[in-house]
């Protein structure tokens, strides 16, 4: 393609380099070809991205949709120049809340705001979060990618989403019926997921250097540890789901145990989470003594080694384990639903 045809001299004179949008548009193909999925109606370039339902078992369809950025975990990939696994987070964060419906996501837009479109970072960033999309069953259908010279540092980005997912209303995880004996699931995390990174800037002091120091207790370096994506939990919930009653699910994210798993549970109740069944990364542990953080704010923050918690009849715990440990999952038992004032109790 001759994308000179396209050029405007004085739009380039103020920064903006429409070729190169067309160029990576064409790196991304490959990636996003990966994310095909039936459904899919049309390709990337038009003005809106087509995906056709397909209503076979459903009754009473239901639209849940989410949308979410990566935050400032972006300020390491552009210390490290590594922006192929940002893309994950990205999705993660989207359909991991869509999943806390009992939703399966079928569709996925990115949103990419840039100082300067170098078109081979944007297709990096593009193949995590078609990776992100293939991990999460869902179609990458479009998107956008805007180059805002004067806005944003030349070297630096922004990245967000938006998902939309179906679940059968008669399907829908319901909360309500959450009592108390009931057993609460922890799904583990990769480490601090995409949330919290202005306070684990702030701690390690990045922007000063140390993130290629190799950690022993890490088996990686602090850059890597940090930078790992976060988990995508879609498909395990999805398949629990078929044989286990699942009341209700909540995606650790910002405010950590304290504020996301009381939005998962009826009032009155409290979620009892016993400690010992955690098992966090070495990560938080190295969080928490480097910036003197007290317990409860580490709680409140992160989510301390518990990407997403599942609330089902204590009847059927082992076998919500065991479904989950067949998919890969780590699950386990870490704690019940009892009565109380406090939302959150660590025992």
């Amino acid at each position: 393609m001759d994308y000179n045809v396209s050029r405007s001299a004085s739009y380039a004179a103020a920064g903006v380099d429409i070729t190169a949008g067309y160029r990576a548009v064409e790196l991304m193909k490959a990636h996003i070809a990966r994310t095909n999925i039936p459904g899919v109606v049309s390709g990337i370039g038009g003005f809106g991205g087509l995906f056709e339902l397909d209503m076979t078992g459903l009754q009473r369809p239901v639209l849940v949709s989410g949308t979410d950025g990566v935050g400032t975990k972006l300020k390491l990939a552009f210390l490290m120049d590594k922006h192929d696994t940002v893309g994950i987070d990205c999705v993660a964060m989207c359909v991991n809340d869509i999943v806390c419906c009992g939703a399966k996501p079928l569709t996925f837009l990115d949103y990419i705001a840039c100082g300067r479109n170098v078109p081979e970072k944007i297709a990096q960033i593009v193949s995590g979060v078609a990776e992100g999309c293939v991990q999460a069953g869902c179609a990458l259908i479009g998107g956008e990618t805007a180059e805002m010279p004067g806005f944003y540092p030349e070297d630096e980005y922004d990245l967000a989403g938006f998902s939309v997912g179906v679940v059968d209303k008669s399907r829908i995880f319901a909360p309500d019926s959450v009592i108390a004996g009931d057993a609460l699931i922890g799904l583990p995390s990769s480490g601090v997921h995409s949330n919290g990174f202005s306070l684990v800037r702030k701690v390690f002091d990045v922007e000063k250097g140390g993130l290629d120091r190799y950690c022993d207790d890490l088996g990686t370096t602090l850059g890597e540890a940090l930078l790992t994506p976060t988990r995508i939990y879609v498909k395990p919930v999805l398949k629990l789901a078929e044989t286990v009653n699942v009341k209700a699910a909540a995606h650790i994210t910002g405010g950590g145990f304290y504020e996301n798993i009381p939005r998962s549970l009826p009032a009155g109740l409290t979620a009892r989470i016993e400690r010992a069944t955690l098992s966090a990364s070495p990560l938080f542990h190295r969080i928490a003594k480097a910036g003197n953080i007290p317990e409860r704010d580490m709680y409140n923050t992160f989510n301390m080694g518990v990407g997403m918690c599942l609330t089902v009849p204590a009847e059927q715990a082992d076998e919500a384990v065991r479904v989950l440990n067949a998919c890969g999952e780590d699950a386990r038992i870490i704690g019940t639903v009892v009565k109380g004032e406090a939302r959150v109790e660590l025992v």
